[in-house]
């Protein structure tokens, strides 16, 4: 078991897409330079005062790729380090180093925060092997190594522990994301059954009236095709939202109407008031299920996170080729609004599955709004 957890440490791939330099970055820079300038022109007991200079630039300089390259950072810092450290034994010089390498004590957590899984194993072996040399160089007692060892691998297990959380956030976001196109893609099997079960009818009336009524069973064949294009439509949605093998849910799926049971008087706290407005009997199944599921999330979201809400507006409007879901409260805003959460994600992730859009945020008039746009066709190939 510990073998297959280090070979599974070992193996682990760097975060995708690590962020870039920015202003923060150059002012520790700036910071670090300025200070090792400043310490190597003040400090009387510096004897390798261009070369201390030396180190405490390269180190900083090393800050500015320790999460684009954070292995090549730290070898860049602590070799050199170890190097000069070399020189200052062999040379017996106990002078020490500019403060300003304090710096390096960012480069372990970037390792473990950036750094692929070898990666942090050979860094954190540049990093030991610095320190044990550098207490030969500047021999200190027994506190003062633990202290130093004890600094150098906080850094790593604070990198390591921010890693995972993100990690963990990930996979719960894409696991949201997951069960929405799971459920949308059940919801979608059931508007294809509708339709092809319309077609099977269509066809056996057209293969009826064809000999005595030719007319009708051209109108036959119009509603065959409008519905076998339509169910198409349906079938590559389908396709490309179906993820895993879940085992279908054939249960009927909510709709438009069904929207109108969420609403609730003043037995409950807060009241909910749904309003349905224009044409919304003609919308695809997948269209309706996907306004249901929005705007129940969106109602228990306010109903849970709404402080001191009174109200909660739900507002479904027919807009020609689209269909808009508002759903607002007047509460006040909580961290829970602050942060958008999975179920926000899951909504996101429906509506645009749908070709639609969805923004969420904070009311122009106070509490929590979210704005859903979906077109009346439906998902689009």
């Amino acid at each position: 078991m510990v073998g297959d957890a280090l070979r599974a440490l070992w193996a682990e791939p760097r975060p995708a897409q690590p962020p870039g330099r920015v202003w923060r970055d150059w002012l520790v820079v700036g910071v670090l330079v300025a200070g090792a300038v400043l310490e190597t022109l003040l400090r009387e007991d510096l004897v390798w005062r261009p070369v201390a200079l030396a180190v405490a630039v390269v180190v900083a300089l090393s800050l500015l790729w320790r999460r684009t390259h954070p292995l090549a950072a730290v070898v860049a810092a602590f070799g050199t380090l170890i190097a000069v450290d070399v020189a200052r034994i062999l040379a017996a010089d106990q002078s020490g180093l500019p403060w300003s390498i304090a710096g390096a004590l960012l480069l372990p957590y970037s390792l473990f925060r950036w750094g692929a899984g070898r990666e942090a194993a050979i860094g954190l072996g540049v990093v030991l092997a610095w320190l044990g040399v550098t207490h030969v160089a500047d021999p200190t007692g027994a506190a003062e190594v633990v202290a130093g060892y004890g600094f150098f691998l906080f850094s790593a297990a604070l990198g390591a522990a921010i890693r995972y959380h993100a990690n963990a956030r990930v996979r719960d976001i894409e696991q949201a994301k997951l069960r929405q196109r799971n459920e949308l893609a059940r919801e979608l099997h059931d508007t294809v059954g509708h339709h092809v079960s319309a077609i099977a009818i269509q066809a056996q009336a057209g293969r009826t009236l064809a000999a005595s009524h030719p007319d009708r069973a051209v109108e036959a064949l119009e509603i065959i095709e409008n519905a076998a294009s339509r169910t198409l439509e349906e079938m590559r949605a389908m396709v490309g939202v179906l993820r895993d093998g879940a085992k279908p849910d054939f249960a009927p799926q909510p709709g438009v109407a069904d929207i109108e049971r969420l609403a609730r008087g003043l037995g409950g706290r807060p009241r909910v008031d749904v309003q349905l407005s224009g044409d919304l009997a003609a919308l695809p199944p997948s269209v309706g299920t996907a306004l249901y599921r929005i705007a129940q999330e969106s109602v228990t979201n306010a109903v849970r996170h709404a402080r001191h809400a009174r109200l909660v507006t739900v507002q479904v409007a027919d807009e020609g080729a689209q269909v808009r879901l508002t759903v607002r409260d007047d509460g006040d805003l909580t961290a829970a609004h602050a942060v958008p959460g999975y179920g926000i994600v899951g909504m996101t992730e429906r509506a645009a599955l749908l070709g639609g859009t969805l923004e969420a945020g904070p009311g122009s008039g106070g509490g929590w709004t979210v704005d859903a746009v979906l077109p009346k066709g439906g998902a689009t190939p």
